[in-house]
């Protein structure tokens, strides 16, 4: 590792892992991060070990990530996996833990790709054991080749829940139904944005052959459905739930549940970059130019860090971000990085184009933003309710960091990942406030635990 970087990056994602690639190229000194043992981020997890057996289900817009791979590994850039990213300041110093060894280092610039996190779907009962994500239990696959016991319920909303759905047909686990949130009335929402959908076509026709796939297989398909708990007592058996009127409940081994993925914004927050609020989906994401510029000075965001918008946006943000620190590095001109970034600009803009008609399409559901029952777990390091949110509210607690004053939300190792969305969304509600107002929880350094010891034995490079 060396003293000092053109461009550091976290995350080895799609755009992280073309940043490199791009950066490397107009040779920027480049040093590439993350927490992983592979690169390849959620979407190419364990790309590289992918057993042969598994082609079929993986299907080919996985294994599109060779190439990226590939190129990332003969590109020179230096990377260090199995990387804790703590802290990262405005002054482009990066915190890391790497092999039990506390370090800080400082880039000319810093990319932040850090991808995105699966929404948590706080319902009753989403803590026994036998439920998790359904973009988790897709990890699980890519990286360990662990599948679900069945019979398995998938419930939600979001196109990740039908590729999982399509994966676990593929593999001849037992779905007992899938419980869909989305509505007819979402789908007459989405309709005025399908005409732009179709320059992103080849999504459209792979959504319609998942369906197809549910289908075909005989998976019983709710739609529209609310007022989702999970039943059992010591373990999942099943879930229930409401769809048309009509009192439903699905016998299941395993839940999976899923209300989309929202961009990984603590390090862009810890940074102090400035962020936006995006209605359609209901999520915090940084304000960000073509390029990727925040509104720090040597700070970028790209991938879907930045905001949803899939792999192959994400890559070429990658290559965007790559070009335009080098062209402030001085080695490309202007007129070079422009030329240059041509086609990744048009792929954006094509690959973007489906991502009005889905933020429609899938909305999350109102009962995973504002858990309706005062008992449902909220922030689960702390084990707080939705109702002891609502009571430090009704005694003046307006915004996150009273709330957590007062109830210690947010306050566990997590630092409010796991429940932040939750929370503003509480106080929004339960005070009448537009969520803006209300704000987001304070992130500070360390992000991710450290040892006094270890942090006593701080290396710095210089």
């Amino acid at each position: 590792m060396s003293d000092e970087y053109d461009l550091i990056i976290v995350g080895a994602g799609p755009a992280g892992l073309a940043a490199a690639v791009t950066a490397s190229r107009n040779a920027l000194k480049t040093l590439l991060v993350d927490e992983q043992a592979d690169p390849g981020g959620q979407i190419y997890r364990s790309i590289e070990r992918a057993l042969p057996e598994n082609r079929s289900a993986l299907g080919p817009d996985y294994f599109y990530g060779q190439k990226l791979l590939e190129d990332f590994r003969g590109s020179g850039a230096d990377y260090l996996p199995e990387t804790t990213v703590w802290n990262v300041d405005r002054e482009l110093n990066i915190g890391l833990l790497t092999n039990g060894q506390a370090k800080q280092i400082r880039g000319k610039h810093i990319l932040l790709s850090a991808g995105a996190m699966e929404r948590p779907v706080p319902i009753p009962g989403w803590t026994l054991p036998g439920v998790m994500g359904a973009a988790a239990a897709d990890i699980l696959f890519k990286s360990s080749d662990m599948l679900p016991a069945g019979p398995v319920v998938l419930a939600g909303s979001g196109p990740l829940l039908l590729l999982v759905a399509c994966r676990l047909i593929d593999n001849d686990v037992p779905l007992a139904a899938m419980v869909e949130t989305s509505s007819a009335r979402d789908y007459l929402r989405a309709i005025p944005y399908l005409p732009g959908a179709f320059r992103a076509y080849n999504y459209l026709l792979k959504g319609l052959s998942m369906r197809y796939k549910v289908l075909k297989a005989r998976i019983p398909v709710f739609q529209g459905c609310r007022d989702l708990v999970v039943t059992g007592d010591e373990e999942a058996d099943g879930l229930r739930f409401t769809c048309h009127g009509a009192d439903q409940h699905v016998r299941a081994s395993t839940v999976l549940l899923h209300e989309g993925v929202v961009p990984n914004l603590q390090f862009s927050r810890l940074a102090g970059c400035d962020h936006e609020w995006f209605a359609s989906q209901r999520y915090w994401r940084p304000v960000i130019d073509k390029w990727g510029r925040t509104s720090l000075e040597g700070i970028s965001v790209a991938g879907d860090a930045s905001g949803i918008r899939g792999a192959k946006t994400a890559e070429a943000a990658g290559h965007l971000a790559g070009l335009d620190a080098a062209c402030r590095m001085k080695h490309i001109s202007d007129a070079e990085r422009d030329r240059l970034a041509a086609p990744y600009l048009k792929a954006v803009t094509r690959e973007r184009s489906i991502r009005p008609f889905l933020d429609h399409l899938f909305p999350p559901a109102c009962q995973a933003l504002v858990p309706p029952d005062d008992q449902t777990i909220v922030c689960r390091c702390e084990e707080l309710t939705a109702g002891q949110i609502r009571e430090a509210v009704a005694l003046g607690a307006l915004d996150p960091g009273q709330v957590k004053g007062y109830t210690r939300c947010g306050m566990g190792p997590c630092q409010g990942r796991m429940c932040g969305l939750t929370l503003s969304e509480i106080i929004a509600s339960s005070a009448s406030l537009p969520i803006e107002s209300v704000g987001q929880l304070r992130v500070r350094a360390p992000l991710k635990p450290l040892t006094i010891n270890q942090l006593a034995d701080l290396e710095i490079f210089e």
